[in-house]
């Protein structure tokens, strides 16, 4: 993400609209935000926020208070931010609710809010979408991060980063997870649990099958299982010691063969 410029009226503590070329300011890469106590330091975060998501974080996030108390009441409250997402350039313009003079009569009305998305294309600016419901989720899914989300790793606002560090560790790798794109990495992981399950399933069945010719094995053979084999037989021993034994009853075996043949012949 990247902003390129930001413009607020009658927005928080300034009544008219103050703009801001975050180009221009990061023409070399770095610059600092700085100003005295109750300058609008702070406010210029809440509306590069409440533009991207509609709200701005902590306490601060009344949208009906959003707009200033100095501002002349013919002037609507409005944030406009120009934003590269995804390889996209985007100019974002929202309103909150706020109430107005009415056009005829006295008293006032409500003005709903509103937000506009226009994305550059080809020299111009195209609609996007007039939809706050389908503009925000437009954002949303560029931005890849909710709004706490967003305050969190990006902004980390005043007090906030302490409470970072405070959260549960799941909550913390949630959003380490979220924000490092480490998605693909869990579905190896989860491939493999699968796969290493499967094999043990397949080792299982196998060995279970070498406990029952085992004692197949020592039945026709008339002999007994040594006990170093009774993990195989039991279907649960790695079979190191099984060729061996059974190489021994083999033995045997040929030996008695060869004595019954013998005295067949005598």
């Amino acid at each position: 993400m990247r902003l390129h410029t930001l413009a607020l009226t009658a927005f928080g503590p300034f009544p008219g609209t103050v703009e801001v070329d975050l180009d221009e300011a990061a023409g070399d890469g770095l610059f600092l935000l700085w100003g005295p106590t109750g300058a609008g330091k702070t406010t210029l975060l809440d509306a590069v926020v409440y533009a991207l998501y509609g709200t701005v974080p902590g306490a601060r996030g009344e949208e009906k208070r959003l707009r200033s108390d100095h501002a002349d009441s013919a002037t609507r409250t409005e944030i406009s931010c120009e934003v590269t997402l995804a390889g996209e350039r985007l100019r974002v313009i929202r309103r909150p609710e706020q109430q107005r003079p009415k056009r005829r009569g006295t008293g006032w009305t409500t003005e709903q809010a509103k937000l506009t998305v226009q994305r550059w294309t080809g020299g111009e600016w195209a609609p996007v979408s007039t939809r706050i419901d389908e503009g925000s989720e437009y954002l949303r899914t560029r931005l890849g991060l909710s709004a706490e989300q967003f305050c969190q790793v990006v902004l980390l606002p005043q007090g906030d980063f302490a409470r970072f560090l405070r959260a549960e560790p799941e909550d913390r790798g949630r959003l380490l997870r979220t924000l490092f794109d480490v998605g693909r990495f869990a579905k190896v992981e989860d491939w493999l649990a699968g796969e290493r399950s499967a094999a043990r399933e397949r080792l299982d069945t196998v060995r279970h099958r070498m406990g029952a010719l085992i004692a197949r094995l020592a039945q026709v053979a008339e002999a007994e299982v040594p006990e170093e084999l009774a993990p195989e037989l039991a279907g649960a021993g790695p079979g190191a010691g099984i060729a061996p034994w059974v190489a021994r009853l083999r033995a045997a075996a040929e030996g008695r063969l060869a004595t019954a043949v013998g005295a067949a012949g005598a």
